[in-house]
């Protein structure tokens, strides 16, 4: 790392630019270091090496500067280095670091929690729980969910995905790479089918009858105490259920006793063009469970959800050391008045507007694009071979590559591998969606 200090918002410039090889001598020597000393089972998509980030660029030890549609998959929702968080973050930091909200309480915790009350779908009475990160929030929303049906089964839809925990493995829908040898993985965890309009040609009361008619035989809502479901998949596609389909998994839920979560880990949090993905379905969830966006970078997670339910854990059985880190609440305090104050969910309608209309237009250009889809700065593309709609896997690893040569920070998703997903901040320019833009039209133009 070079010793400058000015701040990132001076030493990045908000353009693409690409000054060496990618990834560069420096990056390179880094990732020698890196071999040496971290397994390879902690990946890397792109073996660059980050210096600074600000907005919706990021720089590398090399000075090239990519434009993000990662973002540290899906957390620096409103941009790296935010100047309100970074302020809120050193404000924190300067009070106290760490104290444990469950030995000696602050405010911050509770300040969160009142803001998810107020913005999470719903006018019921909520509580919070504060956790560190997603896969941890889902797992303590399968505790909250036992303790308060007194029941066991977990269900999960098909192509989802919940976390790298012994548990939320368990409930991914793709083992490899995810629990590939390291079972054995957690019981009373049942897979349904879901909603993928554009392989299953189902209506959203269509597939919800497949699913519930899954639940009711081979299950059973006797023994089922909590139903999992993304309201726009991540890591499955960015797949969009069917309208409909949501709203009756949730009425069946609640006739039959058994908690309706909503996983709103990577799209929750302004994301979609409204705080939580689930307002866009016409449902309220239980539970929903957080994190990514809400911290901006910072490791905080929470589970928030009907008093009701939240309130049937005993004193202790909830917590943890980190869970609600200080400086963590600072930040997603800081976010939420970001969000407020900066008219971010239109942002977010702004970049689907931007970007989707310039995919959709790619996709009359390219007939490997077989689908356009998602919501706000949340979307994606699936490829297919032309004519079919078989995965193009293989298309999709090219189009990252080419990114990456060309200064375009790119993802890839989907059960079959063949979807591209774009998690830009809800503040990038038209100006650099308009340029990312380009850099897909010419990575498709060498197919």
């Amino acid at each position: 790392m070079s010793n400058t200090s000015a701040p990132a918002s001076v030493a990045v410039t908000q353009e693409r630019k690409v000054v060496t090889a990618i990834p560069g001598p420096k990056s390179q020597e880094m990732h020698k270091r890196r071999a040496e000393v971290v397994p390879p089972g902690v990946g890397a998509a792109l073996p660059v090496y980050i210096e600074n980030a600000y907005g919706s660029i990021v720089q590398d030890v090399d000075g090239n500067q990519f434009i993000d549609f990662a973002t540290g998959i899906g957390v620096t929702t409103i941009g790296h280095a935010n100047d309100a968080v970074v302020a809120a973050v050193s404000e924190a930091a300067a009070h106290f670091t760490h104290v444990c909200f469950t030995v000696t309480p602050y405010e911050g915790y509770v300040k969160v929690a009142e803001l998810l009350a107020k913005h999470t779908p719903g006018n019921h009475a909520k509580r919070t729980m504060l956790c560190n990160s997603g896969a941890e929030a889902v797992e303590n929303a399968v505790k909250i969910a036992r303790k308060y049906t007194r029941k066991n089964g977990v269900a999960v839809l098909d192509h989802a995905y919940h976390g790298r925990t012994n548990l939320t493995m368990s409930m991914n829908f793709k083992n490899a790479p995810y629990a590939t040898g390291f079972g054995p993985t957690a019981p009373s965890i049942f897979r349904a089918p879901s909603s993928y309009p554009y392989r299953d040609g189902l209506s959203g009361a269509e597939a919800a009858k497949r699913t519930i008619t899954y639940l009711e035989k081979i299950v059973g809502a006797e023994d089922l105490a909590v139903v999992f479901a993304e309201p726009i998949q991540g890591e499955g596609g960015f797949i969009v259920p069917a309208d409909g389909y949501l709203p009756a998994i949730q009425e069946w839920c609640t006739k039959n006793n058994v908690v309706f979560v909503a996983d709103e880990v990577q799209a929750g949090m302004a994301r979609t063009g409204a705080y939580f993905a689930s307002e866009g379905f016409g449902f309220v969830p239980d539970l929903v469970t957080i994190a990514k966006g809400v911290g901006g970078g910072m490791p905080i997670a929470a589970v928030t959800g009907r008093a009701e339910i939240m309130d049937a854990s005993h004193p202790g059985g909830l917590g943890g050391t980190f869970g609600g880190n200080p400086v963590s609440c600072a930040a997603a305090i800081a976010i939420f008045s970001e969000i407020e104050k900066d008219n971010l969910l239109d942002e977010a309608k702004r970049v689907e507007k931007t970007l989707g209309g310039g995919l959709k237009k790619l996709q009359d250009k390219y007939p490997i694009i077989g689908e356009v889809r998602g919501k706000g700065a949340m979307l994606a593309i699936e490829l297919v071979h032309p004519g079919t709609k078989d995965p193009y896997a293989e298309a999709v690893t090219k189009i990252v590559a080419f990114g990456a040569q060309h200064g375009l920070l790119l993802l890839s998703a989907g059960t079959y591998g063949n979807v591209l997903r774009f998690l830009p901040s809800v503040k990038t320019s038209d100006a650099l969606l308009e340029d990312a833009l380009s850099v897909l039209d010419e990575a498709f133009a060498t197919l």
